[in-house]
């Protein structure tokens, strides 16, 4: 029976939806469009709290990039993202949001926001669809696995709750923003289950630079920590001048260019920003893939940063060269160039002040200033997660292999993209082709009520 909050110590239902952020939201819509009556379970007090703390610079729903560019976004995995997009893509999820009465624009970027940039009144209204259907909401229900007899079992205030389901989506996201629910606890949870699991990783994620100041070459103690065989940690960070000064300011109007060692290359314009230890921010996350990668294969990874992208190399050695008389080389540098602040202040981070003596050093750092990273930073600090449930696990309908009748979406599955709106419309997609399979699936099996017990 039902306590005084509408939980219960035991439930059974023709399908289960564990987590309530878009994928899960998207898969109990799909569902409950074909007749199935969802419950919908979550182990925080409300539902969308990444999704709300997301929008609260403006929701970013999706990008509006011809589909073939779209989904060259996914890389490694567009072969399995883009039939999902081709049913569930950037238009559709426009009409979707505009069939709850939210209206969208392009804006410059080519990135698409709810016109009023908010994502709460998205959500108000997606709820009361989904209510209209007949989903329910149980909160504060965190799952911790199976019981012998397959049931699943949840830990709720009142205490476990068991709940029986004919089928289930799980759609519990990554591993990080752990204080919003995605904290990848479900790992273990799948893997004693069988389930083939790519290791989860930071993505649009920010760095740890290698200190300019640290001692080239290897030092002896080094030499004697690799003869133990411990791995010395390199020294991480900017000096502590430079992060008393810059650590939170942007780099704004910057090109980052890097080449790995298999080829790849990233090329972009954009901002970013420094922190205490390195760098974060949109130009950075987009290069995340091919930097994380990198350090993991060779233990760092070596960017390239031109300061000035609107100034020919020709110009910049030029005005660097140009006679300053008594002005000093800073001013020189603002007159000349309008280089100053920040930018600046990484010149003298990397060149030091016999480096910042010279005009060649000081035009082809401008140009192409090398910055070193070191280590991602910790999952719960990225954007997002790439690794997860294998799609090699899943069927075409995004059912376990191992466990017939348990489907999986969103953020959990193996993929990763850049912000812009590319996580958001592979969660919603996602979402949508588990749902409608769990609904497939409900449908060849022999029709039940759902019921409380």
């Amino acid at each position: 029976m039902p306590d005084s909050s509408g939980s219960s110590r035991a439930l059974a239902c023709d399908l289960a939806i564990i987590g309530g952020g878009p994928a899960g939201l998207m898969a109990a819509e799909a569902a409950a469009a074909a007749g199935v009556r969802v419950h919908v379970l979550d182990a925080m007090p409300s539902v969308g709290r990444k999704f709300l703390l997301a929008g609260k610079g403006g929701l970013n729903l999706t990008h509006s990039e011809q589909h073939t560019l779209f989904a060259s976004r996914y890389a490694g995995r567009q072969p399995q993202i883009e039939p999902l997009l081709q049913a569930f893509g950037g238009p559709e999820l426009r009409a979707w949001a505009q069939g709850l009465g939210v209206d969208t624009f392009v804006g410059t970027s080519g990135r698409v926001f709810p016109t009023d940039m908010k994502a709460a009144p998205l959500l108000r209204a997606w709820l009361q669809r989904l209510r209209g259907q007949g989903v329910q909401f149980h909160m504060r229900h965190r799952w911790l696995g199976w019981m012998d007899d397959g049931a699943l079992r949840f830990a709720a205030p009142p205490g476990d709750v068991r709940v029986a389901a004919r089928a289930v989506v799980l759609a519990l996201g990554g591993g990080s923003w752990a204080r919003l629910g995605s904290d990848g606890a479900w790992v273990p949870l799948l893997a004693q289950r069988g389930v083939a699991l790519a290791p989860l990783r930071p993505s649009n994620c920010g760095f740890d630079v290698l200190r300019a100041d640290a001692p080239a070459g290897e030092t002896r103690r080094a030499f004697l920590q690799e003869l133990l065989g411990r791995t010395p940690a390199p020294p991480v960070g900017w000096t502590p001048h430079f992060a008393e000064r810059f650590a939170g300011q942007p780099f704004k109007t910057v090109a980052l260019r890097f080449t790995d060692s298999q080829g790849r290359s990233f090329d972009r314009r954009g901002e970013f920003v420094a922190t205490a230890t390195g760098v974060e921010g949109s130009l950075v996350y987009a290069a995340s893939q091919l930097l994380r990668d990198e350090i993991v294969a060779h233990g760092h990874a070596t960017f390239h940063l031109d300061l000035l992208p609107d100034h020919a190399p020709e110009r910049v050695l030029m005005e660097v060269r140009h006679p300053r008389g008594s002005r000093s080389l800073s001013s020189h540098l603002k007159s000349r160039l309008g280089l100053d602040g920040i930018k600046a202040g990484i010149l003298y981070e990397h060149l030091g002040k016999e480096g910042m003596g010279d005009p060649v050093a000081v035009a082809h750092a401008i140009k192409a200033l090398p910055i070193t990273v070191v280590a991602a930073r910790p999952i719960d600090e990225a954007i997002s997660t790439a690794g997860g449930v294998a799609f090699e696990a899943l069927d075409e309908h995004l059912m376990l292999r191992a466990l017939p009748g348990v489907f999986c979406a969103g953020e959990m599955l193996d993929w990763e993209a850049p912000t812009g709106g590319y996580l958001l419309t592979a969660c919603c997609a996602t979402g949508r082709a588990a749902g409608e399979g769990a609904a497939r699936w409900l449908a060849s099996l022999s029709g039940a009520d759902c019921r409380r017990s």
